[in-house]
């Protein structure tokens, strides 16, 4: 699945809201104990694992100069709801950017 998510902000700018905000993603996650583990293997991509509902999403999201892009692989248990999921993605990741 993959979720562009529009921005307007200087690359440097979403590497320092993501670096510092990620952690708030398990906040919007449905399910007790959400969790999600990230790292960066360079300046302009993280990886995320979300842990919730004994469901692990894997992805990565890459700055781009004028998007996020989001892709995630969802287990065939979650497949029927990608319309849901890439919609709460984005949304989320909008609010996520915004905050300042």
């Amino acid at each position: 699945m993959r979720v562009p998510i529009p921005h307007e902000l200087p690359k440097e700018e979403v590497r320092r809201r993501l670096r510092e905000r990620a952690h708030e993603m398990a906040d919007h996650i449905p399910g007790p104990m959400a969790e999600v583990i990230t790292d960066w293997p360079s300046d302009d991509q993280m990886h995320m694992t979300i842990r919730a509902m004994g469901q692990d999403l894997v992805g990565t999201v890459d700055i781009e100069d004028s998007r996020l892009l989001v892709e995630v692989t969802l287990p065939p248990m979650l497949s029927f709801m990608e319309g849901t999921i890439s919609g709460a993605m984005k949304e989320q990741g909008q609010k996520l950017l915004a905050k300042d």
